[in-house]
C-alpha cells in the first residue's frame, strides 16, 4: 500500500529527531468503546410485552372492539 503524506510527515520528523506526534496520542484511541450486545428471548419478548402483536387470528384479549353500525 501507498503511504498517506501524514505518514510520510511524521516518519519525516522522526529522522529529524523532533517529536512524532504518533507518540502523543491517548491510548483510547484505539480501544473500541462501543458495547455490542443483541438482544436476547428474553429482552425480545419485553418489547412486545404490552402491544398485543402476538396472537395470529386476532384475538388477542384487546379491548378495543370496532362495531360496523
Amino acid at each position: 500500500m501507498a503511504k498517506s503524506n501524514a505518514k510520510k510527515l511524521r516518519e519525516k520528523l522522526a529522522r529529524e529527531g523532533k517529536i512524532n506526534p504518533e507518540a502523543k496520542r491517548s491510548e483510547f484511541v484505539f480501544t473500541d468503546m462501543r458495547t455490542r450486545m443483541t438482544k436476547t428471548k428474553k429482552d425480545h419478548l419485553f418489547q412486545f410485552k404490552h402491544k398485543n402483536h402476538h396472537s395470529q387470528d386476532g384475538s388477542d384479549g384487546s379491548f378495543y372492539f370496532a362495531a360496523h353500525f
